[in-house]
């Protein structure tokens, strides 16, 4: 009887630190980002998660801008940005997958036939 209730409190014990290294996306996040002719841009993610949820800002050249249609389940991490250039607005989406410390993203412009862009952004320290 004895045996049982140690394996089940170990049992326990090993749950909640599943639990307790759950994955979280929220900080600060750096990529260099490949855009035309093969150039890269350094965007900076500040994101936060409640539950699946997730906002945040993406920064770059054109400052900062506000993500929309965030999500964050398990590992996987999309969200949208909507950004303006000489009067077009063009909607960004982005994907990804979170590998420790590195987020794995395609970026992607919705409607474009062009490729996603693939790159790794690292969490800032």
């Amino acid at each position: 009887m004895n045996f049982r209730r140690v394996l089940f409190v170990f049992a326990l014990l090993v749950g909640v630190g599943f639990v307790a290294q759950a994955a979280d996306v929220t900080g600060k996040w750096t990529a260099q980002v490949p855009g035309r002719g093969g150039q890269t841009r350094e965007q900076t993610f500040n994101l936060k998660c409640d539950g699946e949820k997730l906002t945040g800002t993406v920064s770059g050249q054109q400052g900062d801008t506000e993500i929309s249609d965030g999500k964050f389940k398990g590992d996987e991490v999309s969200f949208d940005v909507k950004m303006s250039f000489q009067g077009n607005d063009v909607k960004m989406k982005y994907k990804g997958k979170l590998v420790g410390d590195e987020l794995k993203l395609t970026r992607h412009r919705d409607g474009s036939d062009q490729p996603p862009a693939e790159f790794t952004a690292k969490r800032a320290k």
